[in-house]
């Protein structure tokens, strides 16, 4: 009975910071079916008097904004199924393959790491300006497609697979191949659905590379976009907030799908190493 004083009052400053949290994105929401103007006004209403569809239909109709989601999907699928296969493999190799300068190399990589990513858009602009990439969707995937943390994460969490496991299938004949598909790869499934979802959302979401390696309207991604659309809609908040919730709501919806893989993954591989 003495702890239900502190415990109350530790549960009720969480649900009061989680209220603070989510307070702005479910103005948004709200927001984003308000009437034009209602928004702007003094104090700002909590929930639309009037409630209508109507920004929404501008930006897939007259806006054209369906042509920038399906942008964003594909680039965003696209990569985080193919950097999912190149960390899983880049990570079991490293932590069970044996090569010569296998440990060197990892450091090397790991190096990398404190190299903040900007530093890193203009040489990579470059490059891509001499394969003729800019300003193409290949160009866009390009720095998703495999990732240093996402190969540590993989190799932390394959220390884990027993040498046993292994050894007892190549003894039954499987290749190197048959084995990372068939054995490594399913026992590898909780840390690739954590990052299914970091790819998803970090790639989704990223505004700076598209900007940079992209000119032509029609392949910008959602975030881009959404963002072209402030000089010209400046006042226009509600159609904004409804832009807004376009792009939240698709990593919101795999973050919930992936969540018990999401805390699992995190939980497990903290200790792996």
């Amino acid at each position: 009975m003495k702890r239900t004083g502190p415990t109350f009052a530790i549960h009720a400053m969480l649900v009061v910071a989680a209220l603070l949290t989510l307070a702005p994105l479910l103005w948004m929401v709200s927001a984003s079916f308000m009437p034009t103007g209602d928004a702007n006004h003094f104090p700002p209403p909590l929930v639309p008097a009037h409630p209508t569809l109507a920004h929404y239909l501008d930006l897939f109709t007259r806006l054209n904004l369906g042509r920038n989601f399906l942008n964003s999907l594909f680039v965003t699928s696209i990569t985080t199924v193919i950097s999912l296969l190149l960390n899983a493999m880049a990570g079991y190799a490293f932590a069970k393959l044996k090569f010569r300068g296998r440990d060197a190399i990892f450091q090397s990589m790991l190096g990398a790491l404190v190299i903040p990513t900007q530093v890193g858009m203009l040489p990579l602009f470059l490059l891509l300006q001499r394969l003729g990439l800019v300003n193409t969707m290949a160009g866009v995937m390009v720095p998703y497609l495999c990732s240093v943390f996402g190969i540590f994460m993989v190799r932390q969490y394959a220390l884990s697979i027993p040498d046993d496991l292994l050894d007892a299938a190549r003894i039954d004949g499987a290749s190197e191949r048959q084995i990372f598909f068939r054995v490594v790869l399913p026992l590898l499934s909780p840390i690739l659905a954590v990052q299914a979802a970091y790819n998803f959302l970090s790639t989704w979401n990223d505004f700076l590379w598209p900007l940079i390696v992209l000119s032509d309207a029609r392949r910008f991604t959602l975030p881009v976009a959404i963002a072209s659309l402030v000089g010209e809609h400046v006042q226009d908040t509600e159609l904004m907030m409804a832009g807004a919730v376009v792009t939240v709501l698709p990593v919101i919806l795999l973050f919930l799908a992936l969540q018990r893989f999401y805390i699992e993954g995190v939980t497990m591989g903290s200790t792996k190493g």
